[in-house]
């Protein structure tokens, strides 16, 4: 595949182009989600997708490319043509991390020009509510006991939630039996029909199960306490030093004209700012953390460094 990146696809687009931004968009736009439906990429998205529809003037039709921790739909993003008229989310880890651990994969980071970052949701480990694990304390002596055997499921290799874990494996000196998904709603499913032990995915994917008794929190790996669940203490706080999340947040294929990507991160800004996206968000418990293009950019690099280094000290390979 023809290599854009980041940097260079953009800058060498002309930038007088006023014509072109007052056209687009004249038919309706396609947003790529790499994860399943019910999912936490898909629940922020839909909505967010549904409101952009009033900046635009044209409708935004989302569409689920689950499969291989992402690479699937992300691949379908970095391939698209860069014209404006398909867009989609990315999130991290893996987004920098499927390309260090699959020199084969078919996009890079540079494949992608950032819109706007939208959620950073941190990572939290679930438990049902009738199991005897009340702390990260009792979930380390409990992999003590049965080694290799308690079982978790992720959104896949690689993803923020294996990630965690892994750190925790490290920290405390376990292992435990891991069990990759497709996306964060069949880990639900799994954990709550007891076909594996933990749940392994970000707080604003849950916390809707937290909230109706289904699941229950033995810790989160933020760096802070989150304000909507207060009484659940940090990993950190708890003696284990794991912090993971995942940002998720718009993009376009890279080499996209730069008065069209302006167009469409007014267009994004103005949604997530939109009063309706506001109370969606609050009624999910949605992490928001809104970052233009160049932050996004910039946090994504300094991301891609970090996991660099990290793969190169423990490559996470199962």
């Amino acid at each position: 595949m023809q290599r854009r990146t980041l940097l260079g696809g953009l800058a060498a687009m002309p930038l007088a182009c006023p014509a072109l931004a007052q056209s687009f968009p004249d038919r309706p736009l396609t947003m790529v989600l790499a994860f399943p439906a019910g999912g936490g990429t898909d629940v922020a998205a839909r909505p967010l997708a549904r409101i952009m529809e009033k900046y635009l003037g044209q409708p935004v039709v989302v569409t689920n490319r689950p499969g291989a921790a992402g690479e699937i739909g992300f691949t379908e993003l970095a391939r698209a043509k860069p014209d404006g008229y398909t867009i989609g989310f990315i999130n991290t880890p893996t987004i920098v991390t499927i390309p260090i651990e699959r020199p084969q994969a078919r996009f890079r980071l540079d494949d992608f020009a950032p819109v706007l970052n939208v959620v950073d949701d941190p990572g939290a480990i679930w438990v049902l509510p009738d199991s005897p694990i009340r702390s990260v304390a009792d979930l380390v002596a409990e992999a003590k006991r049965r080694p290799g055997q308690v079982s978790y499921g992720t959104s896949g290799i690689g993803s923020d939630d294996h990630l965690a874990v892994l750190a925790l494996e490290r920290v405390s000196g376990t292992k435990f039996l891991h069990i990759p998904f497709a996306g964060g709603a069949p880990v639900r499913t799994a954990t709550i029909s007891k076909q594996i032990d933990l749940a392994v995915t970000n707080i604003g994917e849950a916390i809707g199960d937290y909230r109706q008794g289904l699941f229950r929190p033995i810790g989160q790996m933020g760096t802070s306490r989150w304000p909507v669940m207060p009484d659940v203490p940090t990993f950190r706080e708890q003696g284990f030093d794991v912090v993971e999340g995942s940002m998720r947040g718009l993009a376009a294929p890279a080499g996209l004209p730069r008065p069209v990507l302006d167009r469409i991160v007014d267009a994004a800004r103005k949604a997530a700012m939109d009063p309706e996206w506001q109370a969606v968000a609050t009624q999910l418990a949605l992490p928001l953390r809104l970052l233009g293009p160049d932050e996004y950019r910039a946090e994504l690099v300094a991301m891609q460094g970090h996991y660099e280094k990290l793969w190169a000290a423990h490559p996470w390979r199962e």
